[in-house]
């Protein structure tokens, strides 16, 4: 017996959601089984968006009824991202797939360095307010990748604000799906402009990964920065396994 498409993609959606709201890496799933479904790479591309727009919202949603602050200067870091996210979904790929793979999987290596570096006072009592010319330049670089093609952005967005904010994990990720959910908006109309988004598709897979975000949020508060840590970096080397492999 076949399983109809839409409860697949529900099921997968909802996987998807808890990962990227978690940690990162749900695109992995969704992206093949949307092609799986029948789409074209470009279409999938854009009609994965939709579940990350609507994960997002849910996501913070979630954050928020748990008293987790900080959204306004989420906000302002977001609006750096906007340019690189307009240009990175226009750009066509350039570079050969396996070298472009070689060299993300070589990013989240370091990423995951980087969460088990010690950390100067207290994080997330003492987050830094100014963290520099390199922190926002990194901001519209994490735009032009989302924009591009977002696998894996989750791991990178969390490398980046935890190296340069020296905040909890738990901030970390609230930050992280908000800088997320800004840029994805000019993405989509770059992809609804182009005739590029299923949205019987995409709104199946997004109500699955609004339920998948929703619960990861929940789980996040509640475990807090270590448990984040370890599952976070489990995460990262497997995908960079596949990667190079």
């Amino acid at each position: 017996m076949e399983i109809p498409k839409e409860i697949l993609l529900f099921a997968i959606g909802a996987i998807a959601g808890f990962m990227n709201v978690f940690a990162g890496g749900g695109s992995t799933l969704t992206l093949p089984v949307l092609i799986f479904a029948g789409l074209d790479a470009a279409t999938a591309n854009g009609t994965n968006r939709i579940a990350i727009f609507l994960q997002n919202v849910s996501g913070i949603s979630s954050f928020k009824n748990q008293k987790i602050t900080g959204a306004r200067i989420a906000l302002k870091y977001s609006l750096f991202t906007i340019p690189g996210a307009i240009i990175g979904a226009f750009y066509s790929i350039k570079i050969d797939d396996v070298w472009f793979e070689r060299i993300l999987g070589i990013v989240m290596i370091g990423v995951v360095i980087s969460l088990f570096q010690k950390r100067k006072g207290n994080p997330g009592l003492n987050e830094t307010e100014k963290p520099g010319f390199f922190f926002y330049l990194s901001l519209f670089a994490i735009g032009f990748y989302g924009g591009f093609i977002q696998v894996g952005i989750g791991f990178i967005i969390m490398g980046t604000l935890f190296h340069f904010l020296q905040t909890s994990l738990v901030r970390v990720n609230f930050y992280k799906l908000i800088l997320v959910l800004i840029y994805t908006i000019p993405t989509i109309l770059v992809f609804v402009f182009n005739d590029k988004i299923n949205w019987a598709l995409g709104l199946s897979l997004a109500a699955g990964n609004m339920l998948g975000a929703w619960i990861a949020a929940h789980v996040t508060v509640k475990k807090g920065d270590k448990f984040i840590r370890y599952i976070l970096a489990v995460a990262i080397i497997l995908m960079a396994i596949k990667l190079f492999l």
